[in-house]
């Protein structure tokens, strides 16, 4: 078992013949992953990366059974892309799309909610399971394969975990990298809980920022089920004058317990290892394991 992604899923790639779309199709093809088509309205019964082309989701999983789709669609358009894939029956939608109005994702979220649907972003790094399938823009060869699970805001922060992670001597099960939108399809609660009910993941890195309550839900949640694993816990965004937001964060800080410190104070106090700085993630998760770093 994994989450969200491995090799057999059937992902199809929306936007595929644009130029951002056709960059990272052909990444996560020569990765592994198992990318059965894509989806360019008017350009259906073409090939495109010696793949099908769709002229609509809906056609694309009646063709190739796809179950997953990533999203390389203009902002303007890209909620309803969303909503296109959930309509379809597609199970895991990410929306790597930055900059998608918020009054579109309003519509979008509680839509793609009735239809059963995951979403993962917007304005993500996307999913990747080493080794089987990696959904998103990720550096692929930076992710070696173990059984340590990352949740992160960030996509940076998430290539960096995984970078330290690895020179601990361990490895990831899955990076779900969340989307710093203000209004995103999965909370960072969400995402440790699919984690925590993995398997195949006997740990979890949790990386957070300034702004919004994520971080804190995820905290009390854990806590309350019982640490049932260990999670290492960071922060960005620790030198940030009070009042401002991380870059591409959504949320604007709105009080005390929105900055770095009280996260991680939060975090403490609920159980969590904390790290301080990301070059000390992989030596804070080998702790908690109780191994040599």
């Amino acid at each position: 078992m994994s989450v969200l992604v491995n090799k057999n899923s059937k992902v199809i790639v929306q936007g595929f013949t644009g130029s951002e779309g056709s960059f990272h199709a052909q990444q996560m093809i020569e990765y592994g992953t198992n990318v059965v088509g894509g989806v360019t309205p008017g350009k259906g019964g073409s090939t495109h990366l010696d793949k099908p082309v769709f002229n609509s989701v809906e056609e694309a999983v009646q063709k190739t059974g796809a179950d997953t789709s990533i999203i390389f669609v203009p902002p303007a358009f890209a909620a309803d892309a969303i909503m296109e894939a959930a309509d379809a029956g597609i199970k895991v939608i990410i929306a790597i799309t930055e900059g998608i109005p918020v009054a579109d994702m309003m519509k979008a979220k509680p839509y793609i909610k009735e239809r059963g649907a995951t979403l993962i972003g917007p304005n993500c790094p996307g999913v990747i399971t080493p080794g089987e399938a990696k959904v998103g823009i990720m550096p692929g060869f930076v992710f070696k394969k173990g059984r340590i699970g990352i949740v992160s805001k960030s996509g940076t922060l998430t290539y960096e975990a995984a970078d330290q992670v690895a020179k601990a001597g361990l490895g990831v099960s899955t990076a779900i990298g969340i989307g710093g939108d203000p209004i995103i399809g999965t909370s960072t609660k969400q995402a440790v809980q699919l984690l925590m009910e993995d398997p195949e993941t006997d740990a979890i890195v949790m990386i957070g920022e300034i702004g919004g309550n994520y971080e804190a839900e995820a905290a009390k949640w854990i806590r309350e089920t019982g640490n049932k694993k260990p999670v290492v816990g960071f922060i960005a965004g620790q030198t940030a004058p009070p009042g401002r937001r991380m870059g591409h964060a959504g949320a604007i800080i709105g009080g005390a317990d929105d900055t770095a410190a009280a996260k991680m104070r939060i975090m403490k106090e609920n159980g969590i290892h904390v790290a301080e700085s990301p070059a000390e993630i992989g030596a804070t998760m080998a702790k908690a394991l109780g191994v040599d770093a």
